[in-house]
């Protein structure tokens, strides 16, 4: 009688400390090194880019700034002269990125940009984000002149044929109101 309590607090003993142990084959990317739980990818705010950047002067009205850069993430309206660009991301596989760009105005033209340090160009921003580094190998969009030399030659059309279809004549269409 007195075995049977002992081998169930042997027996609890052995549970707790195989579940002890679960945690720590855990961890914040994937369980037991093969299943990844999906993240969400949280993107927020404008793109700043260092072209865009450089596209903009001191002196360009509002709206030529936003048609640039975009409507800004903050407008307060204690700081009416100044729009705050902040950029964030998050994504499965990247480093999470921030940036922040002030544009300042005085009335309603620019005064100034303060990017907070160097900006990526697009092809560098596009490249940090790339989580599929790959040799993609699309197609090139333009032919070699090879290709194009193996080209079947288009047929020609009589010149009486063409101008025979162009002068065609037109559809007649029912009135489109009732009488």
């Amino acid at each position: 009688m007195r075995s049977l309590p002992f081998s169930l607090g042997v027996a609890a003993a052995a549970l707790c400390a195989l579940l002890a142990g679960c945690e720590s084959l855990q961890s914040s990317d994937n369980f037991l090194g093969v299943v990844t739980p999906y993240r969400v990818e949280v993107v927020q705010g404008n793109v700043v880019t260092k072209e865009q950047a450089q596209a903009i002067k001191p002196g360009m009205n509002r709206a030529q700034i936003r048609d640039i850069l975009g409507a800004p993430l903050i407008t307060d309206a204690f700081h009416q002269n100044r729009w705050d660009y902040v950029f964030t991301i998050r994504r499965q596989g990247a480093e999470p990125q921030r940036r922040s760009v002030v544009v300042l105005f005085d009335g309603d033209t620019m005064k100034s940009i303060d990017t907070g340090g160097e900006l990526p160009a697009e092809r560098d921003f596009v490249q940090s984000i790339d989580t599929f580094k790959t040799k993609r190998n699309a197609p090139p969009l333009a032919l070699t002149d090879e290709q194009v030399k193996a080209l079947p030659v288009p047929k020609k059309v009589d010149a009486p044929a063409q101008a025979a279809a162009a002068s065609a004549p037109a559809r007649s269409y029912p009135p489109l109101e009732a009488r």
